[in-house]
């Protein structure tokens, strides 16, 4: 038999390289050292972390999309799901950005901000997926959460994410014109649970008039990126937005798309009573 030589760790990097980590992990256990104990354990970290990178790499599918939509037991109060979610529409983001009231150099700022209430309408926040989504939503009387899952090319998300981060300051402050008139929209940053790879969260306000008298439309927005997955939240209404819903949603999930990239089935949390 021929002898095994002795291995330092870039051997072993080497061998994962090649494929050849089986017949060299084999070798670790004939000697009668501390060096074999040490070369069996860094092989079985390299082979774990190797399983885990192409368990990562795996694509969405949309039942694992489905999977990993919050339910009601994710939701403290009284929040109900309801079917109609998809069809969500609110006219107070329907509107045309007046250019005017940006300065000339600020014409692509007024493109964005026009980007913003569109996709906030046809929940498109991050743009169109890639692969699989599925999408979910709750009512608590006038307010509504909307939470999404979906798969997108990866450096379009970065791009997305990084388009979300500039908004507080390219559309601090604008106005919009719809039918009912016109509307002031503000848009502020908002602080997020530390969930997923990269994370952007939003409160977006609209004021304008319904039935002729004025209202507030405001909006807790929020988009967490898990490898090339993410999930989006938007939570409020006329009444307001309750953040600690927006950020039990995003933490529950985050751990759901996190379960489900890893292979496991979300446990369903019981109903809050």
């Amino acid at each position: 038999m021929t002898p095994c030589p002795s291995r330092p760790a870039r051997v072993l990097a080497a061998a994962v390289a090649a494929g050849t980590l089986v017949a060299t992990a084999a070798c670790s256990s004939d000697g009668d050292g501390g060096d074999a104990d040490t070369g069996s354990g860094v092989a079985a970290s390299l082979v774990a972390r190797h399983t885990v990178t192409a368990s990562a790499a795996a694509p969405l599918t949309e039942a694992g999309a489905r999977a990993a939509l919050i339910t009601e037991g994710d939701l403290e109060d009284d929040w109900t799901p309801v079917r109609d979610a998809a069809d969500w529409r609110d006219s107070l983001l329907v509107g045309k950005v007046d250019v005017a009231g940006f300065l000339t150099a600020e014409a692509d700022a007024a493109a964005d901000c026009q980007r913003l209430l569109d996709s906030l309408y046809d929940d498109g926040l991050l743009g169109k997926p890639f692969g699989a989504s599925a999408l979910t939503g709750f009512r608590e009387g006038d307010a509504r959460l909307l939470h999404q899952v979906a798969e997108y090319r990866r450096a379009d998300l970065d791009k997305a994410m990084a388009w979300l981060a500039s908004l507080p300051q390219k559309c601090d402050r604008f106005t919009a014109t719809g039918a009912g008139g016109e509307r002031t929209v503000q848009v502020v940053e908002a602080s997020l649970p530390e969930e997923g790879d990269a994370r952007q969260g939003l409160t977006v306000t609209v004021k304008g008039t319904a039935d002729g008298s004025p209202v507030t439309l405001t909006l807790d927005v929020a988009a967490v990126r898990v490898g090339a997955d993410a999930i989006t939240v938007t939570d409020g209404g006329l009444d307001g937005a309750d953040h600690d819903s927006t950020e039990q949603a995003v933490t529950e999930g985050a751990q759901r798309l996190k379960d489900v990239q890893a292979g496991h089935t979300p446990a369903d949390e019981p109903s809050v009573e």
